[in-house]
């Protein structure tokens, strides 16, 4: 859908983004939770400015993390709206690193929400 929204963001690995570091795993090479964050802060950005007074809440996440990313390597992250059904949207995730190698890919749901709503219902 190319005049969907879409975002690209450039990380950088750090210690703390390793799996050592966040408990999945004990190597010190990008954590697949912090991918998916990289990877879901793209949704975000793809979105903002387009929901008039919404937000989106993540409900569902399919992720292959296919190589492995050192700390310093960067880290190129793209979001794109690939399915709209009103409220739900899904997007076509990517991530690739500096030489251009595929590091992982899938498909992240975001549902549209109102945010006074959605966090009244938390009682």
């Amino acid at each position: 859908m190319s005049n969907e929204p879409a975002a690209t963001l450039t990380f950088t690995v750090t210690d703390d983004d390793t799996a050592a570091a966040l408990g999945s795993g004990d190597l010190p090479v990008l954590a697949t939770p912090r991918l998916l964050a990289w990877l879901e802060a793209a949704t975000c950005a793809a979105v903002e400015g387009t929901l008039d007074g919404t937000t989106t809440v993540g409900t569902r996440v399919a992720l292959e993390h296919l190589a492995a990313s050192g700390v310093g390597e960067q880290v190129r992250v793209s979001a794109s709206v690939s399915h709209r059904d009103g409220r739900l949207l899904r997007f076509a995730v990517e991530a690739t690193d500096a030489r251009g190698r595929l590091v992982g890919q899938g498909e992240v749901t975001r549902v549209a929400v109102d945010p006074e709503r959605f966090l009244a219902r938390l009682g």
